[in-house]
């Protein structure tokens, strides 16, 4: 048993497997490194400026090893997040950590270059949705990285990115039954009636009678991208005229729709069903946002994270009763 131990530690290897994170509204690439050393207590560290949602991948990852019927090395593990100086925030890290691991205890043995893996685990070995997939997915493309392993459940929204091999994975004891080669994955592909079809707006122009002077004053506003400042009683139909405004606007291009996508990808707010935005944003904040909350604030890591003039992009930002707003958020 001591020398199966010990041909056993002779296989460990030091694995480097590419993931990337999101900063603002853009991709990072990542490289995780994972080492097994053969001596010292049980131990498994994180290093690489991680928050705290990244240091719990220990114990997710833990979880989800063991009920994927794959071995847990008791030993001292080190992971280390690299560049060392970009802060690495959110679950995403929990796939490629998994893969590392499996990797460098030699339980599977593929080539891991040009290869980008993405996603959050569950402690029973599935794989979750992530945030920023579409930024993710882009940035690869940009690097020259083929094959890409996401969520399935985002796969939809990953497959908007041409000239990339998206594979769509369910759990982490299917990704691994594939680098060994006993399960084939099919690559994600686009669904051809997003690029070409417009969503319905919500409220359409032609079904409000009357306010011909204010649908005049809109149909200028929506002709030069100026804005309009509406005034009347309340009832008055302002908040109505507003939410017809994105029906008269022209319908989004393809390059249009992918940056709003990207900026609804990465702030959480893609609906599960619709991978890609079609239709213009209306946002309409209360007046009692902030102004950090109204401009890109700060999210967890300290990165900015869209605000609502950023949720507004190619769209209508609708400020109902604007002076009740504060001051310094009119101003920003």
């Amino acid at each position: 048993m001591a020398r199966a131990l010990h041909e056993w530690e002779a296989r460990l290897v030091l694995a480097k497997v590419t993931t990337c994170a999101v900063v603002g509204l853009e991709g990072e690439l990542v490289q995780v490194e994972v080492d097994i050393a053969a001596g010292g207590l049980p131990n498994f560290l994180v290093v690489g400026l991680p928050d705290d949602a990244v240091k719990e991948a220990r114990e997710r990852v833990r979880a989800a090893v063991k009920n994927s019927g794959l071995v847990f090395p008791m030993r001292r593990l080190t992971v280390n997040l690299a560049p060392a100086e970009l802060r690495k925030t959110g679950p995403s890290y929990d796939l490629p950590i998994a893969i590392g691991l499996v990797l460098a205890s030699a339980q599977v043995e593929a080539a891991a270059e040009n290869v980008l893996f993405l996603g959050e685990l569950s402690l029973d070995g599935s794989v979750r949705h992530t945030n920023g997939i579409l930024s993710m997915v882009a940035v690869a493309r940009e690097k020259g990285i083929g094959t890409v392993f996401v969520p399935a459940a985002d796969a939809a929204e990953a497959a908007l990115v041409e000239g990339v091999r998206v594979l769509p994975v369910a759990t982490l004891a299917e990704l691994v039954a594939y680098l060994r080669g006993d399960l084939e994955l099919q690559p994600a592909v686009p669904r051809p009636s997003l690029a070409h079809e417009s969503a319905a707006p919500a409220v359409d122009m032609a079904h409000i009678r009357g306010q011909e002077h204010c649908k005049r004053a809109l149909e200028v506003a929506a002709a030069g991208g100026h804005n309009a400042l509406m005034s009347g009683p309340p009832g008055a139909g302002k908040t109505l005229m507003a939410r017809a405004l994105p029906g008269i606007l022209p319908p989004l291009t393809s390059a249009e729709a992918l940056e709003v996508t990207k900026i609804y990808s990465v702030a959480g707010k893609l609906p599960a069903d619709e991978p890609l935005v079609r239709q213009r944003p209306f946002r309409a904040p209360h007046h009692t946002i902030s102004h950090a909350g109204l401009v890109d604030g700060a999210g967890p890591g300290g990165w900015p994270r869209p605000g609502e003039i950023s949720l507004a992009d190619r769209g209508v930002l609708f400020l109902d009763e604007a002076p009740e707003f504060g001051q310094h958020a009119l101003e920003v």
